[in-house]
C-alpha cells in the first residue's frame, strides 16, 4: 500500500497535472478542437482523418431520386485487370475501382467488404463539386461573374489591402494568398481545426491574406472553403444551403443512385466544402463524366461547356516557365504526360480521373495513397501515373466494337 501511495504521489499525480494544465492552455489558446480530433482518430487506431468518418459528423443529406444506373459495356464480364493494376489494388488498401468507357460501365470491383453501395468520403474531390456550384450559381444570377471580388460575400475583408484585388476564381485556382498551412498528420495546423473544430466561418474569417493574389498556385484547402462561405452567402437568399443546391442542380438531374451526406462543422451551420462528400464509387464517377461531356448530361446541359472548359484547363499563370501546370480551377491537370488526363483527388487516394482522348474514366477509392513506381513523363502523384498507364493497356486489348465519338 505504501509503495501504491508513493507511486500516485510521484507518478499519477504530476501526470494528472500535466494532463490538466495541458487541457487548459489548449482551451486557452483555441485549440479545444485537439480533442475531438484525438477521439475521431488515435482512440480509433487511425493517424488521420478516415474514408467512414462521415458517420461521425452532423450531416446534411443529399437525396437521389430517379436514380439512372450506369449501362454496362458489352465487354464487362471480359475485362482483366493487368497484373501490375490487379497487385496494386490488391496491396494499397483499395476499396472501390471502376472503369467508365465511352460512358458505359466497364469494369467494377470492390474490396475489404465494401460494395456499391458503400458511402465513403470524398475528401479534397470535393473541392470539383463546390467549384461546379460556384459556377452554376454564377448561370443562375446568385453570382455576377467568375470574377466577383470576394469582399461582396467577404465584406470581413472590406479593407484588407490583398483581398481587395481577390476574386472568387482566385479561390477556385487556388492563387489567392490566403494565409493557410495544408498537413493532415500535424494535429496544431488550420486544417485539423477546420475538419474538427466548432465554428468554421469564424475560424477562415479570422485568417488573413500573406500577399497579393494571382501569383503562383500554392495549394490551399482554406481557399475552397472561403469559396464556400461566399457560396453559401450568396445562395442563403435564395432559399438553399450549398447542399439542397447540390441535390437540385446536379445530384438528382445526374441520376444518382444513392444518397449523399455532406458533413458539417460543428456549430452545424456550414459544409465543410473542401472535403467530407460523401457518397459511392460510381456516383462520384458521374461528375467525371459530366465533365467529360463538356457539363452535358442525357441531353442537358448542366454547367456550360466554357466553364467546363475553364475548370479542366491549366491554369497558366499560376505556374513559371517550364514548370508542369498542374491545376486549372478545382481541377488537377497532367495534359503533357504520355497519356493526358484531368483529375478530381483526394486525401488517402480518392481519385476520379477523366481520359478525354479515350473517352473513359478512372474511379480509386481506397485506405491510403497507393505507392506504385511511378512512370516517367508524368508529374502528378506516382500512383496516378500507373493507374492511367495500365487501364490504357486493358483499353488497348478490349475486342473491337463500335463506340461513341470522343468528347471534345
Amino acid at each position: 500500500m505504501a509503495v501504491l501511495r508513493i507511486l500516485f504521489k510521484w507518478i499519477i499525480l504530476p501526470i494528472i497535472g500535466l494532463l490538466v494544465v495541458i487541457s487548459l492552455g489548449l482551451m486557452v489558446t483555441g485549440n479545444a478542437y485537439i480533442f475531438r480530433g484525438l477521439q475521431l482518430t488515435y482512440f480509433k487506431g487511425e493517424a488521420t482523418a478516415n474514408i467512414d468518418d462521415y458517420v461521425d459528423f452532423d450531416n446534411r443529406t443529399i437525396r437521389a431520386r430517379d436514380p439512372i444506373k450506369w449501362d454496362k459495356a458489352p465487354s464487362l464480364e471480359q475485362v482483366e485487370l493487368t497484373p501490375t493494376l490487379q497487385n496494386a489494388l490488391d496491396t494499397d488498401q483499395t476499396v472501390a475501382f471502376a472503369i467508365i468507357k465511352d460512358g458505359k460501365l466497364l469494369y467494377e470491383n470492390y474490396w475489404q467488404d465494401y460494395g456499391s453501395d458503400s458511402h465513403t468520403n470524398s475528401f479534397s474531390m470535393a473541392k470539383t463539386v463546390t467549384t461546379m456550384l460556384y459556377l452554376k450559381a454564377v448561370e443562375d444570377g446568385y453570382i455576377d461573374s467568375i470574377d466577383e471580388p470576394i469582399t461582396t460575400w467577404l465584406p470581413e475583408y472590406a479593407d484588407n489591402q490583398y483581398a481587395q484585388n481577390c476574386t472568387l476564381a482566385d479561390l477556385s485556382a487556388m492563387t489567392s494568398g490566403y494565409d493557410w498551412t495544408e498537413d493532415y498528420y500535424f494535429p496544431i495546423n488550420p486544417t485539423a481545426e477546420s475538419y474538427y473544430g466548432h465554428d468554421l466561418v469564424k475560424q477562415m474569417v479570422n485568417r488573413d491574406f500573406k500577399e497579393a493574389c494571382g501569383g503562383q498556385f500554392e495549394y490551399s484547402s482554406g481557399d475552397t472553403q472561403m469559396l464556400g462561405i461566399a457560396l453559401s452567402r450568396a445562395l442563403e437568399p435564395h432559399g438553399y444551403t450549398i447542399s439542397s443546391y447540390l441535390e437540385e442542380k446536379f445530384w438528382q438531374p445526374l441520376g444518382m443512385e444513392g444518397d449523399a451526406y455532406w458533413s458539417l462543422d460543428g456549430s452545424k451551420n456550414i459544409e465543410k466544402v473542401y472535403c467530407c462528400l460523401s457518397a459511392s464509387a460510381l456516383d462520384f464517377a458521374k461528375f467525371g463524366q459530366l465533365l467529360l461531356n463538356g457539363g452535358e448530361w442525357q441531353g442537358e446541359q448542366l454547367l456550360s461547356k466554357a466553364h467546363i472548359k475553364w475548370m479542366v484547363t491549366p491554369n497558366a499563370a499560376a505556374f513559371t516557365e517550364g514548370q508542369a501546370q498542374v491545376y486549372g480551377h478545382s481541377v488537377w491537370t497532367d495534359m503533357d504526360s504520355p497519356i493526358p488526363f484531368y483529375a478530381m483527388l483526394g486525401h488517402l487516394g480518392q481519385r476520379v480521373l477523366v481520359l478525354p482522348e479515350e473517352n473513359a474514366i478512372i474511379v480509386r477509392l481506397g485506405k491510403q495513397k497507393g505507392l506504385p513506381t511511378p512512370v516517367e513523363g508524368f508529374h502528378l502523384e506516382p500512383d496516378l501515373g500507373q493507374y492511367v498507364t495500365e487501364v490504357k493497356t486493358i483499353l488497348n486489348n478490349l475486342p473491337a466494337q463500335t463506340t461513341l465519338p470522343k468528347t471534345d
